[in-house]
């Protein structure tokens, strides 16, 4: 917004949710000349979900009504429970039940802040909505410089990263419509994380020093497999430790590796992923650029199977033997050259690929990660290891009817294909890839191998630094029947 502008006749409803973000975000709107109000809403109530007891929400409500305070601005309260409830937790459940992992985040920004709660804030009078968000807006121009407008008229807005690269939220934002973007102000998008505290600390507000956030969006921080428990009863299954040579002999595997070394330069792609975590990578693995013209020339059959994981179908028979003195007869699993049980879990919908906690393994030298969950047969299976073979992918799926795009004419069209950063988890540094557009979908193939791609979770597509299109990863495993034929 231009501060030159009266802002005194903009109305401004803020989230305030009892943080340090959200109090500055206010402060500043406040300090432009604008009408601010604050909000606090309430989205979950249950406290034997929470690890901090049944007074969190309450204890970050007074906080931040003693932010509003402090800034001189009006304070209200709004119960969103039964919304969110439906429009979050509810997916969420069915979600984890079918296997796969969703961002509740994305939906609480998409479905309740700037839906359900800008709704509430209408009502008060409200023209926009602020959050303290560590993202930026600003009004998109073509290449004449000249503003952009839809087809309605209104200006067209580009959703960018946020300043400080540690925080930045915008993969959060990435289900927004411009219809939802136009409604939202981000007062602190361009501070960073230590200015905005440092902004909280000179104004005294209470929450200068608060903690951030560690849990599920206007919750709080949840014991997300009591949370689950609620409604997921649990189901014991195996948990099954797949080896590396099984690998040598998966069709789905060979058409994969063989696949992706046929779009290089000079026949050697990467196969194994170099990260590890936001802040570590395993030494470069070799491995060509990927040669647009070939990745255009496969047909939407090929694509589909180089988006399905590998399919692990492994056995166990079983023996008989004699142990101790008195020669009990016993059973035992027969060795396997490709995998072995060495557990059970709880319920494959309590786990998710690439996880790492929580399974209760020994006896390993490196960390042992989910590679595949199997909901129909309830298995687990892991892997030993960074570079153990299953926890890396090059391509992935967005069915056409999941595609989100807040610039749509920056997508390639139907047919076409273009280059784009990519995002699948919060905090993952931007990583490079092709987007393929067919009526079967969008398909990212990725120059580098990604680490524990997740069906359920979302990719946001990137250019310079601006969100351009989202939407949940395809679960593939539903769809191996169309695959193959």
């Amino acid at each position: 917004m231009d501060n030159q502008k009266d802002n005194s006749k903009i109305k401004v409803c803020v989230g305030l949710s009892g943080g340090v973000d959200s109090s500055v975000a206010a402060l500043l709107l406040k300090q432009q000349g604008y009408d601010v109000f604050a909000m606090f809403m309430q989205n979950w109530s249950d406290a034997e979900t929470t690890l901090h007891g049944d007074c969190e929400w309450e204890e970050d409500r007074f906080v931040a009504e003693m932010v509003a305070r402090k800034i001189g601005i009006p304070f209200y309260f709004i119960n969103l429970s039964k919304t969110y409830r439906k429009r979050v937790v509810d997916y969420m459940f069915d979600e984890y039940a079918k296997g796969r992992t969703p961002n509740p985040d994305v939906l609480c920004n998409r479905e309740i802040k700037f839906d359900a709660f800008l709704e509430a804030a209408e009502r008060l009078g409200a023209d926009y909505v602020a959050t303290g968000h560590y993202c930026r807006k600003e009004i998109a121009c073509g290449t004449d410089g000249k503003p952009l407008q839809t087809p309605e008229g209104q200006p067209v807005y580009r959703l960018l990263e946020g300043t400080d690269p540690g925080k930045d939220q915008s993969y959060f934002l990435c289900q927004l419509s411009q219809e939802q973007l136009a409604k939202a102000l981000f007062p602190i998008g361009h501070l960073l994380k230590k200015e905005v505290r440092e902004i909280a600390r000179q104004a005294e507000l209470m929450s200068a020093d608060k903690k951030d956030s560690q849990g599920i969006c206007f919750i709080g921080k949840v014991d997300l497999p009591t949370f689950l428990k609620q409604q997921l009863e649990p189901r014991e299954g195996q948990l099954i430790e797949v080896f590396d040579a099984y690998y040598s002999q998966n069709e789905q595997y060979r058409f994969m590796e063989e696949t992706m070394n046929s779009l290089t330069e000079d026949g050697k792609a990467r196969m194994i992923t170099s990260y590890i975590s936001e802040d570590k990578e395993l030494p470069a693995a070799e491995g060509s650029r990927l040669v647009p013209e070939k990745l255009a020339a496969l047909s939407d059959s090929q694509l589909r199977r180089l988006s399905s994981p590998v399919d692990y179908n492994l056995t166990f028979q079983t023996e008989t033997y004699r142990s101790g003195k008195h020669h009990v007869k016993k059973t035992r699993y027969k060795e396997n050259p490709f995998g072995r049980i060495i557990g059970t879990h709880e319920g494959c919908q309590f786990y998710t690929i690439g996880q790492r906690k929580g399974l209760g393994v020994g006896g390993h030298k490196e960390p042992v990660f989910i590679i595949e969950t199997d909901p129909v047969n309830n298995i687990v299976y892991v892997g030993e290891g960074h570079t153990h073979k299953g926890l890396s992918r090059s391509c992935l799926r967005i069915a056409p009817e999941e595609i989100h795009a807040l610039r749509p004419k920056l997508l390639p069209p139907v047919g076409g294909l273009g280059r784009f950063d990519i995002r699948i988890r919060y905090r993952q540094p931007l990583q490079k890839g092709w987007v393929l557009m067919r009526e079967s979908g969008a398909y990212v193939i990725f120059d580098a191998p990604q680490r524990g791609i997740t069906p359920g979770q979302f990719a946001a597509l990137y250019k310079e630094g601006e969100i351009i299109a989202s939407g949940p990863i395809s679960d593939e495993r539903q769809n191996k029947k169309d695959i193959t034929e």
